[in-house]
């Protein structure tokens, strides 16, 4: 459906949209990609690592992926560079802008330039409502049958979607309000009404805090963006203080390698101890993430060998929680042992992770996680939705893809927009008689 000539917030009435995705990150801009008509098919070099599952590609390759029956195993597939989406290689991006890539991995501001090129180069600009925020999202009908309703136990999520490609009631439609924030700094409110809503939050609206005295002290930030800006500006060329990264995740890794590209000092402070399983280092394969299992490495040689020179300018100090921040630029350590540690620092990064913020949902979707009446998180409580389809078992015409469901890598959250746009595009087949779907199917 064309969102075309005019601003849809400014309609009066509300518009009716078939789609509304909240988020613009890289879930949201992959799934607008693929419902504005755009369908991914094997590529002619591509070569599935599962031999099966690339033998059933081979035989429907004149099929679009959305077309093929892949027994769920859409979720698996990947794309080239795990940071890239479809149809734009990061390489080719940064080759047309002339930046000079050191290395495999690009820093965050040069992933969030590519997916803004991105969105304009795919002509799905008109699907993206800028400087719009959400303030809440309600379906003000409910079916008294409807499976939220329901023991969670008694009613299984394959159970719970059948016949749902019949219901097309407007009543049950999800209403959507917010405002738009202009350039004069004004707001102005809006209403829209959605037959599909999608969340594509992502996991980085609130991140994680250590909540120890002086962590809202200036120099503590909890923001890689934050930190990469001042290696940027020079803020911290030539420190005699390290910076001290808490963390022992992805997040912190990539501070690590960018205080470590930069010839910045660094104190790596975290918990866990060096050779604990659940460590995200140990679950990813080291071809595919040197990088990260570098880090790794510099984080056991430091504690391994004292007198070790490998990494002159990085301490690692694992099994230790940060006690205090200090005004006068020091922060105070303790290990397991209770000893404590006064380090003078000229940057603290507090990395621990982050949640969702899903405060425009009735009890922050507390109703719609594994566990129900407990927060949202992307680990340990993510949105329960059908494994083919990404719906909420909770609620019908609710999809959630990306982090929100546990797919925290840019690579794996393609499956999920594959799977609500072939599920979106069943049922709108079976509705309208198989007539195709034209371009901007939703607004973002």
């Amino acid at each position: 459906m064309p969102l075309a000539e005019e601003n849809p917030l400014s309609r009066d009435p509300p518009l009716i949209l078939p789609v509304v995705i909240v988020g613009n990150g890289p879930s949201g801009i992959c799934l607008s990609y693929m419902l504005s008509g755009y369908r991914p098919y094997l590529s002619p070099e591509a070569l599935h690592p599962n031999p099966i599952l690339h033998s059933k590609l081979e035989e429907a390759r004149h099929l679009s992926i959305l077309e093929q029956d892949m027994e769920g195993s859409i979720l698996t597939l990947s794309l080239n560079d795990w940071m890239e989406l479809p149809g734009l290689k990061f390489k080719d991006w940064a080759m047309g802008k002339r930046r000079n890539i050191k290395s495999d991995r690009a820093t965050p501001a040069e992933v969030a330039s590519y997916y803004k090129h991105y969105v304009k180069i795919m002509g799905i600009q008109r699907n993206f409502i800028d400087n719009t925020y959400i303030t809440s999202v309600v379906r003000p009908y409910r079916d008294p049958d409807d499976s939220v309703n329901q023991d969670p136990e008694e009613v299984s999520c394959e159970e719970s979607h059948i016949d749902k490609e019949n219901e097309a009631d407007p009543k049950k439609n999800w209403e959507v309000h917010g405002y738009r924030r202009a350039a004069d700094g004004s707001h102005k409110p809006f209403c829209v009404f959605a037959e599909s809503l999608v969340l594509a939050t992502g996991t980085f609206d609130a991140r994680a805090r250590l909540d120890v005295l002086g962590e809202n002290l200036p120099y503590v930030s909890h923001s890689v963006a934050e930190f990469e800006e001042a290696v940027g500006k020079g803020s911290l060329s030539g420190a005699v203080d390290p910076v001290l990264i808490v963390g022992a995740g992805l997040t912190a890794a990539d501070a690590v390698l960018c205080a470590h590209n930069n010839n910045i000092p660094v104190i790596h402070a975290f918990r866990r101890r060096l050779n604990d399983p659940s460590l995200i280092f140990k679950q990813l394969p080291k071809k595919l993430y040197p990088e990260y299992h570098k880090v790794y490495h510099m984080m056991c040689t430091q504690v391994s060998s004292a007198a070790s020179t490998s990494y002159p300018s990085y301490t690692s100090y694992p099994e230790h929680f940060v006690l205090s921040f200090k005004p006068d630029m020091k922060c105070v350590l303790q290990n397991n042992g209770g000893l404590k540690k006064v380090v003078k620092i000229s940057m603290a990064l507090v990395l621990i992770g982050s949640h969702p913020n899903l405060f425009f949902l009735k009890e922050q979707g507390r109703s719609l996680g594994h566990h129900q009446n407990q927060p949202i998180t992307c680990k340990g409580n993510p949105v329960e939705v059908d494994p083919y389809t990404y719906e909420s078992c909770k609620e019908p015409s609710l999809f959630a893809l990306g982090p929100l469901v546990g797919d925290n890598f840019i690579r794996f959250l393609k499956g999920g927009a594959l799977a609500i746009t072939r599920c979106l595009g069943l049922r709108q087949k079976k509705r309208h008689g198989n007539v195709e779907s034209g371009s901007d199917d939703g607004v973002s």
